[in-house]
Formats: C-alpha cells, structure tokens, sequence
C-alpha cells in the first residue's frame, strides 16, 4: 500500500526544494536567505544545490514545475511574493499534480490497482468519490459471498444458470456499475463454487433485475437470484418479506416495474419460468450481506 502521500515527501519535496534552492542562489541570496524562505537549515540547502539530493528525473522535466520554480523564485528573490503566498502556490501545484500529473502516475506505477478507475482514480482523497465508494461495494459483496460459502445448504437453492450476488453503486445507471461474482454461483457437487473475487460489469442477468426494480422505484442495492419453489416464495413471505411475481416472457424491466407498481416495497421478486426460461426467484436487498443473510434463514 503506497500512499500518494508517501510520494510528495519521497519524490516532490526534495526535487521541488532543490530546484528552488537552485533558482534562489542564482538571483544572488545566501544559503542563509535560501535557508530562510524555505524553512530548511543551510546545511540542507547546501546539499540540494550541491546535488548530494536525489530528485526524480520526472519531476525535474515536468514544464509546469520548472515554470513554477522560476515564477516563485523570482517572487521570493524581488520581494514580491511572501513565503506564504509562495506555500500556497506550491500546496496548489502539488494537488494538481496528484489528481492528473507526474505524482499521480506515479501512484498508480506504485498501486496498479488505481488504473482500472481511469479519471476518477484522480479523486481519492474525495470521500465521495468513485474510488472509494466502488471498494467499499466490492468490500461487501466480498462479506456477503463469505457468508454463502458459510451457508450449508446453500448449494439447494442454486438454480441451474447459477446464482449470483450483485451490488450496485449509488448511482448506478449501468451494468458496469454493478459489481458482481464473474462466472456466477455454483453448486459443485453440494459445495457452493465461488469463481473469482467480485468485479464490475461481470454480471448481465442479475444486475439487470437488480436495475430494473430501482427504475421501478426500488432502493434496493443488492440482489441474489436463488431456484424458484412455491414453498420458497412461502417462507419468505412468513418470514415478513414481501414477494410480488413478474412475467418471465415479457421485457425485464416495464415487467418488473408493473410487479413494483402493485407492491411498491416487495424485496422479493420471482417468476414461475417460461418457454426456455428457468423459474427463478430475486432477493432485493439494501447491501450484499444482507441479502445473503435473508437467503441463509432459508
């Protein structure tokens, strides 16, 4: 784990400061006035201009960067510009560079994980942002499926096309943002089959229920497809949920949404197959593990 962080101190600051220390000596002050404006000791500025620093070769031909050293030297050199000014110009620069410049890639050298959020990756001090909202479903639908492969009986309720687990984010208007297990839910010879860790976009069918029943007015998160029984459809209504049927034949979603129409707060949606079509029954739910957790009082 690499904090960007960890880069500003490791790769800009020393390359940044050298820099400036360099442009400063050259406009005619001291190492004592270099030392000053920085808030570093002479020692350390006669090391930065000395070369006994290393700086990254990156930083040091970023254009931007060379024209805020000069721009702040000059400032700093003629009185112009106070040190606080010059601190502010540079916090700037440096966020700039973390949400699209040389100190981002870098991150995302050091963490390749970033790259699959493109621009967004940008964001990740933003507590709203995609990055972390994405991980935190990822983060749950990881829980939810723990408590699947914990669930003894819970190969029973696979239907032959294979369950699924599925959360969105909370804006989802796609696919590719619900999150999902690739290759579905397997019951493999009475042991539930977990392919591979959840992603984004891995899953066609589910996520398009889950979809369709918040465009119906649901504000549910979450689904679990699980085989269809009318003692099933009984437990759970027993249990206090409440099931609305769908028609199987019909297009998804204006189906879905006719069903919602009559039960505005089902959390469970079924349909009893068609030509072709597997019976099946949906748990909605406001996350993965409790989706999970309302199939496993199955």
């Amino acid at each position: 784990m690499k904090f960007v962080e960890e880069l500003v101190v490791e790769e800009f600051l020393p390359t940044f400061r050298s820099m400036l220390a360099e442009a400063l000596r050259e406009r005619g002050l001291t190492q004592s006035e270099v030392a000053d404006h920085l808030g570093i000791s002479q020692s350390a500025v006669s090391k930065y201009v000395h070369g006994e620093v290393e700086r990254n070769d990156r930083l040091l031909g970023d254009r931007r960067l060379r024209e805020l050293v000069e721009r702040l030297a000059e400032g700093l050199a003629s009185g112009e510009m106070s040190r606080v000014q010059a601190l502010v110009e540079a916090e700037v620069f440096v966020r700039r560079l973390e949400r699209g410049g040389v100190l981002a890639q870098l991150h995302e050298e050091s963490m390749p994980g970033l790259a699959e959020y493109g621009d967004d990756r940008f964001a990740i001090h933003d507590p709203e942002s995609t990055v972390r909202a994405a991980e935190e479903v990822l983060a749950s639908l990881r829980r939810g499926v723990r408590i699947l492969e914990n669930t003894d009986d819970f190969p029973d309720l696979v239907p032959a096309v294979g369950s699924n687990l599925v959360e969105c984010l909370p804006d989802a208007d796609g696919i590719e943002d619900v999150a999902a297990v690739p290759g579905r839910i397997l019951d493999l010879e009475g042991t539930t089959a977990i392919p591979a860790d959840p992603e984004f976009g891995v899953s066609e069918h589910v996520a398009s229920v889950l979809l369709a029943a918040r465009a119906g007015g649901s504000d549910a998160r979450a689904a679990l497809n699980v085989r269809y029984g009318s003692d099933i459809v009984e437990t759970l209504t027993e249990a206090g949920y409440t099931a609305v049927e769908f028609d199987a034949e019909a297009d998804l979603e204006p189906a879905i949404a006719d069903a919602l129409a009559e039960s505005p707060d089902a959390d469970v949606l079924y349909q009893t197959g068609g030509f072709g079509v597997e019976p099946i029954v949906y748990v909605l739910a406001v996350d993965g593990p409790t989706a999970a957790r309302v199939v496993r009082e199955l």
